[in-house]
């Protein structure tokens, strides 16, 4: 059967309502058709400006059971703090001379981390690595003298999460040949961190769409109204 006929058998499963989170992570493990291990994804709207500073939501969390995927990690340091990153796990580790060799072209990593006094030299990669997103930023914790951590943060699956111009929200929650508890923890550990992410100068209804889908599924509508009760439990 085509891949076509496939997505159209699996969208007639989903009916045109509102879900919980259990309810539409089984119906999307139950409508599955890729023959790979296909990435639960959530989508949120919010409602926010990004255009106003002070509406900007980011930051990150440790999904508790991961993302299923085993991230390379690349440090760039000064000092004994190559050391630290490479005893912590970091696959790369090290200074000018990775930048050069960023800078040539070379991108066999997922995540960046850098220490502070590292910065300034790593400041002329920011066209290569901004548009990906791999730039590292405080705020992310990705730019800091405790490399140990920041890298066992992401190899047990610490996501960021940022508010694009158009206000959504796009993170992977892990993988679909998860145990369905596994992947509510994983849902549901996001959107807590979202809304404590919710700016004091955001008014009216904070998450006003939110979808899960996987990476060839159609998508379900999540009961938005049950999630910002989250934020009062």
């Amino acid at each position: 059967m085509a891949a076509g006929k496939k997505f159209t058998n699996a969208k007639k499963q989903v009916e045109d309502r509102e879900y919980t989170i259990p309810e539409a992570i089984e119906l999307l493990q139950k409508v599955k058709f890729a023959k790979f291990d296909e990435t639960l994804e959530g989508h949120l709207r919010l409602g926010v400006d990004p255009k106003h500073a002070d509406q900007m939501v980011r930051g990150t969390v440790v999904l508790p059971h991961g993302t299923g995927k085993s991230k390379k990690v690349l440090v760039i340091a000064t000092g004994e703090k190559v050391h630290e990153a490479e005893q912590a796990g970091a696959d790369y580790a090290g200074g000018d001379e990775l930048i050069e060799k960023i800078a040539g072209g070379w991108m066999e990593f997922d995540s960046v981390i850098a220490t502070p006094d590292a910065m300034k030299n790593v400041a002329r990669l920011g066209k290569i690595l901004g548009p990906r997103g791999l730039m590292p930023n405080p705020k992310s914790g990705t730019v800091t003298f405790d490399v140990a951590r920041a890298v066992q943060e992401v190899k047990a699956g610490k996501v960021e999460f940022r508010v694009d111009k158009t206000s959504n929200v796009h993170v992977p929650l892990g993988k679909l040949s998860f145990a369905k508890e596994k992947l509510i923890d994983n849902t549901t550990t996001l959107v807590d961190a979202i809304l404590k992410a919710k700016p004091a100068s955001a008014k009216g209804k904070y998450i006003q769409k939110f979808f899960l889908t996987a990476t060839m599924s159609p998508s379900v509508r999540i009961n938005t109204g049950s999630l910002e009760t989250r934020s009062n439990a």
